[in-house]
C-alpha cells in the first residue's frame, strides 16, 4: 500500500466535519425529542473535540483514504435514553436518521461548492488556480465522503443507524429476534471491513456522487 499523504491531508478535515455534523444532529434531535442525555454530556455541539474517536475518526479513515478505500469512519456514539422520548418509536427513528440527514445536506452543499469552484477554475490561472484546485478536490471529497457515510450508516447492522429503523419496521416477533444480534454488531462490522465485503458499497457511493456532480459535466470517480 502506497501511503497518499496529500489525500489524507485534504480528505481528513472534511471527514471530521462530516462526522461532527452527523453526531451533532443525533444529539440535537434527541434533545428536541425530550432526551437531554447527550446535552448534559456536552454533545450538542459542532466542536469536533466532543465527538472524536481516535481510531474511527482519525486512524481508520487515514488508512482508508491513503489506500484508496471509500472515505468512511465513525465518531463516538451519542448517548441517548429512548425512555425519555415523548414518543418512543417516533423519537428513536428521528434520532436515528438525523445523522444521515445532516450528511445529505452536506453532500448537496459540497456538490454546489464544487460546481462554483469548477466554474472559477475555468476563469483563473497561476497560484489562484492551484488554490482553487485544492479547494475543488476537498469539495469532491465532501460529496463522496458524505454519500459514503449515508450508505454506510443505513446498513441494518447494529449499532449503525439503519439497525434502529429496521427494528421498528419489523413485526414484533421478528424485531425481538433481530434485537438478539445487537451484541454482535461490532464483530459483524469488523468482519465485513477485514474481508473487504464493504467494497460492494463503492459502486452505490460512486453512482450517487456522480448524480450530485453531474452539473459539472466532466467524468469523475
Amino acid at each position: 500500500m502506497q501511503f497518499d499523504l496529500e489525500a489524507v491531508l485534504l480528505a481528513l478535515p472534511i471527514l471530521l466535519l462530516s462526522l461532527t455534523a452527523h453526531e451533532f444532529a443525533h444529539a440535537w434531535v434527541a434533545l428536541k425529542q425530550g432526551d437531554d442525555t447527550a446535552y448534559k454530556q456536552g454533545r450538542v455541539t459542532m466542536n469536533p473535540a466532543a465527538h472524536v474517536d481516535i481510531i474511527g475518526t482519525l486512524v481508520f479513515p487515514a488508512l482508508a483514504i491513503a489506500s484508496g478505500m471509500p472515505l468512511l469512519g465513525w465518531a463516538k456514539p451519542v448517548p441517548t435514553n429512548p425512555a425519555n422520548y415523548r414518543n418512543y418509536k417516533r423519537g428513536d427513528i428521528l434520532v436515528s436518521i438525523a445523522g444521515v440527514c445532516a450528511n445529505a445536506i452536506l453532500a448537496v452543499f459540497f456538490a454546489l461548492v464544487a460546481l462554483v469552484l469548477f466554474w472559477a477554475l475555468a476563469a483563473t490561472s497561476g497560484a489562484a488556480s492551484d488554490t482553487l484546485g485544492i479547494a475543488f478536490q476537498m469539495a469532491l471529497y465532501g460529496v463522496i465522503g458524505n454519500v459514503g457515510l449515508i450508505i454506510f450508516n443505513l446498513l441494518p447492522i447494529p449499532p449503525l443507524d439503519g439497525s434502529h429503523v429496521m427494528y421498528h419496521m419489523l413485526p414484533p416477533d421478528a424485531a425481538a429476534s433481530y434485537r438478539q444480534i445487537y451484541p454482535y454488531g461490532f464483530i459483524i462490522l469488523w468482519a465485513l471491513v477485514l474481508t473487504n465485503a464493504l467494497d460492494i458499497l463503492w459502486p452505490v457511493i460512486r453512482g450517487i456522487s456522480r448524480v450530485l456532480l453531474a452539473p459539472i459535466g466532466i467524468p469523475l470517480l
